[in-house]
């Protein structure tokens, strides 16, 4: 009997259903993304008739896929049944970290690159949902702040990667201009702004060619989603605009940020460049 009653508690306590119903609904739903492999089937015989090898990478790609999008889902309910700060902040820097090891695996020849880009992405976003939660743009709940994070996070980290590599070759490419500029007494940053913003420049070009196209061209996932889950193309449209200044925004100062990061480990407290990290292909 006392068993009975601790199981019911642990249910009640953390919003879980008493039966299993909510297992078979799952299922029942998942009939449709089955039903959706046939295009990659098609995908799978097409390289294997072009001799591409690429079948098996296809085949674990998507069953990996399935499994982290079934996973986080039952987690992300869960998070949202318990309405709780912390687990929006535990989300949050699982993302973060995340995003930092992947930034800084594109970045592999700068040094901590992965501790720089996951600084940099951590201040980039966290600024900027600081900046959003304050002006009351979305309330500070699971269900609004873990999405619209997971989208600055994912963007930031693919500008951030691509800043700190880009950099890094950039200054290799032009290392004579570099030691020019600083034996005739330019600092770290005056020796390398033309390699910093050409960075900078190539980094955030996509993300403002999206911003200048989107609507016109393709329809972006949020507002997708928004409009096949029934809501009005015009307030789709509106969540749509603030994911767009949030994208920029968060991308923007990321990537900023990681440039200032990265000179510690490009230049000796003597303003002369370290050989070593720019010697490796």
């Amino acid at each position: 009997m006392n068993m009975n009653k601790n199981m019911v508690d642990f249910q009640s306590q953390f919003h879980l259903p008493m039966d299993w119903d909510w297992l078979f609904e799952f299922l029942k739903g998942m009939v449709k993304p089955v039903a959706a492999l046939a295009v990659v089937l098609i995908a799978v015989i097409l390289s294997f008739m072009q001799n591409l090898g690429l079948e098996k990478e296809m085949v674990y790609s998507i069953f990996r896929a399935f499994l982290q999008l079934s996973v986080i889902g039952f987690v992300l309910q869960f998070i949202f049944n318990q309405d709780n700060t912390g687990w929006i902040l535990l989300s949050y820097l699982f993302m973060v970290s995340v995003a930092g090891y992947t930034a800084g695996q594109r970045a592999k020849h700068v040094p901590r690159g992965k501790y720089v880009a996951g600084a940099s992405i951590l201040a980039g976003t966290a600024l900027t949902m600081f900046v959003l939660v304050v002006l009351n743009v979305f309330p500070f709940t699971p269900r609004y702040i873990i999405p619209v994070a997971g989208m600055m996070v994912g963007n930031a980290m693919t500008v951030t990667g691509v800043t700190m590599k880009r950099l890094r070759d950039d200054i290799k490419i032009q290392l004579n201009l570099v030691e020019t500029a600083l034996a005739l007494g330019a600092t770290p940053r005056q020796a390398t702004l033309e390699q910093v913003k050409r960075s900078l420049v190539i980094a955030l070009s996509p993300v403002l060619d999206n911003a200048k196209t989107v609507g016109l061209i393709s329809l972006p996932g949020a507002m997708t989603g928004l409009i096949m889950g029934g809501a009005s193309p015009l307030e789709a449209i509106q969540l749509q605009i603030i994911v767009m200044n949030m994208l920029i925004g968060a991308s923007t100062i990321s990537s900023i940020m990681s440039t200032y990061l990265c000179w510690p480990a490009f230049f000796t407290k003597a303003y002369q460049l370290e050989t070593k990290v720019f010697s490796s292909d």
